[in-house]
């Protein structure tokens, strides 16, 4: 009993540990409005056939939440995120590791602070999720994101 409670307790550690690590962010930046960026990474999305399933629109959250949570400073003027998904890469990098399903949808993000544009997405771990983080620059490069 008190090896299997000091399992759990180990295993417990593990996971929060892992919670807390943050991915490391890929970011362009784009010469233009946000609103240009955003335009620009929506039909870089859809000229590759792929359907945007939800766009997040975190920066009107943040902003229109900020005083209820003690927020002090605009974190971003704007920020939307497109969650979008191909059925060819996910199929082929979770064919490598099923596991791979917790990196689906993808994402990337277009944001204004302080004045500079910027688009970003996840940096994914190497191996088969490299073919995502391609796709991903691609996407940001027909967009214009340098």
């Amino acid at each position: 009993m008190v090896t299997r409670c000091i399992a759990a307790a180990f295993g417990l550690a593990l996971c929060a540990a892992g919670s807390a690590t943050a991915q490391e962010a890929v970011t362009y930046s784009f010469d233009g409005s946000f609103g240009d960026a955003s335009f620009a990474v929506e039909n870089a999305i859809v000229n590759r056939g792929l359907v945007i399933d939800y766009t997040s629109h975190v920066g009107e959250m943040l902003n229109r939440t900020s005083e209820d949570v003690g927020g002090e400073e605009m974190l971003f003027t704007e920020a939307d995120i497109f969650i979008f998904c191909s059925a060819v890469v996910s199929r082929e990098v979770m064919a490598a590791d099923p596991m791979n399903i917790v990196h689906c949808p993808y994402g990337i993000t277009v944001a204004e602070r302080e004045g500079e544009v910027m688009i970003l997405h996840r940096d994914y771990p190497d191996g088969p999720m490299q073919q995502v983080e391609d796709l991903l620059s691609q996407i940001v490069a027909e967009a214009g994101g340098t």
